[in-house]
């Protein structure tokens, strides 16, 4: 389950009808068995996707916005199958990708061949993968047109084109705008809160000050850090908030551009700015009692929740998307947190949990394999 989306702040779940498929039916299933032509082979795929969907839909009903139906929903007849099982109960969107280039293809079926568990008892690396180049042969000769989101070659990293037919509604559109700002061009995003502050050394939230003592010394191991990290890499860019302690952490670096957000800004705390939680605790114990019961929808008075700032972080998030070359974002506890969860899929709940250290760098690394994520710890 992916946690509730930044982009479009709904509940998502991925239904898989092909792990049903190795539960139902068994793991081996061979290319034949997903012929359209193999009628016993259709009526079984046709029953696991039913299984699928309806799990999909019960879990919706409990809460969930958004579904995504992982399976093979080539032809007129299985789309047609889907549209009348969710016919009342939910809107059903088509996303199709294609690719075109050769060893794309060629690179994804070996990983297929190597990591799926329906070739995990086929010993012939060759035969399995003959046989899954039979099984795409099937599909493409069931392929027909309908109502879609058509995602081509984007995975290359050269472009790619987005093709959007029938497509209506706010949330389509959403998505639609989601998609054409994605791609799976490998590059690092490092993400580190700025250098110690004198408010953090005072136990105060919010506030503008400067550096500590600690801080100082941390901008500068992160200005070294970054110019070896990125050396090779001329087209990063440094990203901060547009409070001061982020735009000192980040000025002894050099070479690369330097672009402050405000919707990197620390969560708002309102009335208790510049307080120590010890205070809060004393003069505003409601207030206290309120955020540790929730720290998730808890609102500071006049202030913000955590939210308030899953929601403006949208566009940060799809310029993240969007950029090809390494991104250092430098900026708060609350806001690192939100955008850690989003490339690492953490629920909603645990947002306001992870841990976002002082004086540490996670470096999340995106690519065609998924996330991939390291910490440096610069500073005892």
């Amino acid at each position: 389950m992916l946690f509730e989306s930044n982009i479009i702040q709904f509940h998502v779940i991925v239904a898989l009808s092909m792990e049903l498929i190795s539960d139902h039916l068994g793991i081996t299933q061979s290319a034949d068995f997903f012929r359209a032509d193999n009628p016993e082979g259709v009526e079984a795929r046709n029953e696991v996707v039913a299984l699928a969907f309806e799990d999909m839909i019960s879990w919706m009903q409990e809460g969930g916005q958004v579904g995504i139906f992982d399976a093979t929903n080539s032809n007129k007849k299985r789309r047609n199958m889907l549209m009348k099982l969710a016919e009342g109960r939910c809107k059903l969107i088509f996303l199709e990708t294609i690719c075109n280039d050769v060893n794309i293809i060629e690179r994804n079926v070996r990983l297929k061949i190597q990591q799926s568990p329906d070739y995990a008892e086929e010993p012939d690396f060759e035969a399995g993968l003959q046989d899954f180049k039979n099984r795409l042969a099937n599909y493409e000769k069931a392929i027909e047109e309908g109502s879609y989101i058509k995602m081509i070659d984007m995975v290359s990293g050269h472009g790619g084109q987005i093709q959007v037919n029938n497509i209506s509604g706010y949330l389509p559109g959403r998505i639609v705008f989601f998609l054409v700002n994605t791609h799976l061009t490998p590059r690092p995003i490092l993400l580190t809160r700025h250098g110690e502050s004198q408010d953090n050394v005072r136990g105060r939230i919010g506030g503008d000050t400067a550096l500590s003592e600690a801080g100082e010394l941390y901008r500068k191991k992160l200005a070294n850090f970054v110019g070896k990290r990125l050396k090779s890499e001329r087209a990063a860019s440094i990203w901060t908030s547009t409070l001061q302690r982020t735009i000192l952490t980040a000025s002894p670096i050099v070479g690369f551009p330097k672009i402050q957000w405000r919707a990197l800004d620390e969560i708002n705390a309102g009335v208790c700015d510049g307080m120590t939680y010890e205070e809060i605790k004393k003069n505003m114990p409601e207030e206290y009692e309120s955020r540790k019961k929730d720290k998730l929808r808890y609102r500071y008075p006049r202030g913000e929740s955590y939210l308030d700032v899953i929601q403006r972080l949208e566009p940060v998030i799809i310029e993240l998307e969007r950029q090809r070359a390494p991104v250092v974002v430098i900026s708060h506890q609350a806001v690192l947190r939100a955008l850690y969860a989003y490339f690492a899929d953490r629920p909603l709940n645990e947002i306001p949990h992870i841990e976002v250290p002082l004086h540490t760098i996670i470096e999340i690394q995106m690519g065609v394999t998924g996330v991939q994520e390291k910490r440096y710890k610069l500073m005892d």
